[in-house]
């Protein structure tokens, strides 16, 4: 590469396709490590209507994934980079069939994988940027699903590109109430104000309903422990009282056959 790419601390972006192709494997090390995780203003400070959603969303799909043994990437508030593209994070997103080893960034290129579903959670702010703007980016990048929660109207929209080549999104009608995602596997509800995932008409346990779980268990478990230590505790003295009326008969034994 005659001219180095130039990272604009304002604007940082990963190099076109064609540039990245023409550097070399120590050149491109250097770029993805000069290309920033985290930049100002980036990530504005969050509420809970905004963190829980997000993280149980992130945690209930690593989860069910793990358990499938499937190896998909989710992430959530990673620096994103498509090739000339201004840096995004969305709130979740899901990479198939791809390693899930932590990571500071992804860059498409370099990963050899764009996104295939992200997510969204609007809370407050530019309203304009995730219902208008994210539809036509991540259509125009090639992301196959998107889904937007609106935490304040507990509204859940969704969109889709009807094939891979297209570059604009179709909006998905809900099922009983549900969006189903070819990508996921899964459908997408809003049930009590909270963002929830279904698989064949079951409800995925998110993070703080499997703590619950947990704790639960850990309850009854202690308490069986403490009930079957009791129960040694008596059978152990039963054993005593009865080793003790046996040593005494034999004793009164002894002691009538010498005076006989």
């Amino acid at each position: 590469m005659t001219q180095p790419w130039i990272i604009d601390p304002d604007d940082p972006r990963a190099p076109p396709t064609e540039m990245w192709r023409a550097l070399s494997d120590e050149q491109r090390r250097r770029l993805v490590d000069s290309l920033p995780s985290e930049w100002e203003s980036a990530l504005p400070p969050e509420g809970d209507p905004h963190w829980n959603p997000k993280v149980n969303a992130r945690k209930t799909l690593e989860r069910y994934f793990s358990r499938l043994g499937r190896s998909v990437y989710v992430g959530s508030e990673l620096a994103i980079y498509y090739p000339n593209e201004r840096v995004f994070a969305p709130d979740v997103f899901a990479v198939l069939d791809v390693p899930t080893h932590e990571r500071n960034r992804w860059i498409v290129d370099d990963e050899g994988r764009g996104l295939d579903w992200a997510l969204e959670i609007f809370v407050a702010g530019d309203r304009k940027k995730d219902h208008i703007r994210n539809v036509d980016l991540f259509a125009r990048l090639g992301i196959a699903e998107y889904f937007l929660f609106d935490r304040g109207k507990l509204r859940l929209s969704a969109w889709r590109l009807p094939d891979p080549a297209a570059r604009t999104y179709q909006q998905l009608l809900p099922q009983r109430g549900r969006f189903a995602s070819t990508v996921l596997g899964l459908e997408v509800g809003v049930v009590e104000g909270r963002l929830r995932f279904f698989h064949l008409d079951a409800e995925l346990p998110d993070a703080e309903e499997l703590i619950q779980k947990l704790e639960r268990a850990v309850d009854n478990l202690e308490a069986r422990a403490e009930e079957e230590s009791r129960r040694a505790d008596e059978e152990a003295a039963k054993r005593g009282e009865a080793e003790a009326r046996l040593a005494e008969a034999l004793d009164e034994l002894n002691r009538l056959k010498q005076g006989s």
